[in-house]
Parts: structure tokens; sequence; C-alpha cells
């Protein structure tokens, strides 16, 4: 059976995305939470993960005795493994552009990721009107997704999701959904209904409601609060 180890789900945006998909697309995992206690080489986390990935990073998927790490190694090992569930879209060119769009989210918007930090329990608008005013790569960062985020709800010719049916596409920019939502940042009410439909996935909502349950406050992962609300 297919085991994730994952971090804390308020905080880990790259523990999100495969947990996500496989939710999301009904594939059968056995999930394994890792706490983020600390990042030093001697922390609990460190050691866990050390023994599974020599990266020491989460999400790390293992299939038997394979071990997968990599958020973009795991959705493609997922398409490979379950076809029929289409994860990536059926259609060559689309499903080309569905993987361009999932590279430049995995290297990419390195402001937006630097500065608005995920966190799901929060509610960090005020945080999130300074960094608007002070950060202009961050508002480039977000100019880029609302671009991006038309342009392919366009060509799906449906105002559903990125690509019409949910595919990996999505499950990789559920976690930017949630950090426009917390830092409370400006997008327009199109973008913003597209942001409603991922949070109301099946998926995306157990995700989340396990995220609002944790009450895990740790303040290396809290650089704009000194305690939990």
């Amino acid at each position: 059976m297919l085991k994730l180890y994952i971090g804390n789900k308020n905080y880990s945006s790259w523990s999100m995305r495969p947990w996500v998909l496989l939710r999301q697309a009904g594939i059968p995992f056995e999930e394994v939470k890792l706490r983020f206690d600390s990042f030093n080489a001697e922390s609990d986390f460190k050691q866990a993960i050390g023994r599974l990935n020599p990266v020491g990073k989460v999400p790390v998927l293992t299939d038997g005795d394979l071990v997968i790490w990599d958020t973009l190694a795991i959705a493609e090992y997922l398409a490979e493994s379950f076809p029929d569930k289409h994860l990536w879209p059926q259609d060559r060119m689309r499903r080309a552009r569905a993987r361009s769009v999932c590279a430049e989210m995995h290297a990419g918007f390195m402001a937006l990721r630097s500065h608005c930090s995920m966190n799901i329990e929060a509610n960090l608008s005020e945080a999130g009107a300074r960094i608007w005013q002070e950060q202009p790569a961050v508002r480039a960062d977000v100019q880029r997704i609302i671009q991006m985020w038309r342009e392919l709800l366009r060509e799906s010719g449906r105002e559903e999701l990125l690509f019409g049916d949910f595919s990996i596409a999505d499950a990789y920019f559920a976690p930017v959904c949630t950090r426009l939502k917390t830092y409370g940042l400006p997008v327009p009410e199109d973008i913003a209904a597209y942001m409603a439909r991922v949070h109301a996935l099946p998926g995306v909502s157990a995700w989340v409601t396990d995220a609002l349950a944790e009450r895990d406050f740790i303040p290396f992962e809290e650089p704009y609060r000194q305690a939990p609300v």
C-alpha cells in the first residue's frame, strides 16, 4: 500500500500537494505525519525523515520498497501508476501545458513563498497588507498567478478548474489558494471564485479541516505571530 509521509498540515505546503492529489483522486494511501519540531540536523523530524529521504524533507511517498521524494516526482509516479484517474489532462498539448505550469510553481514564485509562508489556521491580513505594500516581487508573483489562472480557465472553456476536470495542476496550486486567503492578498472576483472552487474540493476541504484541528503552534513557522489566537 502507498504510504505518504507529510509534515504539519497547517504549515507544509509541499505535503499538501500529493495528499490532496491522492485524496481527491480516491487513491488509497496511509498517512504518516512527522511533526515539525525543528529543522536542525539532530531534531526528531530530521532524524525520522532522514531515514527515508537523503534530502531530509517531506513529502515522501513509499510504494513497498520504492521511495519517492520531490512532489513533482510523486505526482508523475501516481499519474503513471493510476492512468485511469487521468491526473494529467488527456489531450497531449494540454498535458504539456499542465506540466509547464506545475514546473513553474515548483521552481518559482519565491517571493510569495518567502514572505507568505503557508498558515491555514491564521488570519494574517494585516501582515498581508504590509507585504503587499512593501514587496513588489510579491505583487509580481500574484499578478503572474492571476494571468496564468485566467488563461487556463479561459482555455478550458468552463468556469471550473484549471483544465476543466481536477488535475495535478489544481493540487499544485491549492496551497497558493490558502496563502492568498490567509494573507488577504487582493485578487479579482473571477480568481476568488476559482479559489473558492478549489477550497470546496473534498480533498482540499479535508486537508484544511485537519489543519485547523491540529492547534499545534510552532514558533519558528510563525514570523508574524507570537501566539495563536
